[in-house]
């Protein structure tokens, strides 16, 4: 069996203010061997810093990203030249009495294709991809894709 770890180091600085209304909800997170630091906080309805990302957002882009690159390589394997790909990925946060998630993730997404490929093709390797996802097998949350192809 194959197995990949994913690693990610958080670090919050704290902070001296005491209440729930007044500590830091910003902080910094990487994940070796990337070298890159990702600033992030709270939602901003939770008193977190709007310039920073959020976990929800996180994890949205997390499906987007996923989605694309499966796509991507089941292109690949089936000879189609992919052009451009854009992706309007939106989920937004339910609260209730009984629980606080996400609700389903929609990913809305146009390929540009070279001319002459087959619309129906590109539709069969987004389907493909989206159950070779590993993001979206891994999620509680449902993940919907819509691919819209456009042709050069």
């Amino acid at each position: 069996m194959n197995s990949h770890p994913y690693v990610a180091h958080l670090h919050w600085n704290g902070s001296t203010a005491t209440g729930i209304r007044s500590y830091s909800r910003d902080h910094v997170a990487v994940a070796p061997p990337a070298a890159a630091e990702v600033a992030l906080s709270a939602d901003p309805a939770f008193r977190g810093s709007p310039e920073r990302l959020n976990p929800e957002q996180l994890v949205v882009m997390a499906a987007s990203s996923c989605q694309m690159l499966s796509f991507l390589g089941a292109a690949a394997r089936a000879g189609i030249d992919v052009l451009a790909y854009d992706d309007q990925a939106v989920s937004h946060l339910d609260l209730t009495a009984e629980s606080a998630r996400l609700a389903t993730i929609r990913l809305v997404v146009t390929v540009k294709v070279a001319a002459g490929t087959d619309e129906a093709k590109v539709q069969e390797l987004s389907e493909q991809a989206h159950h070779e996802c590993y993001i979206a097998n891994s999620l509680s949350v449902p993940v919907e894709v819509t691919t819209t192809a456009v042709t050069a």
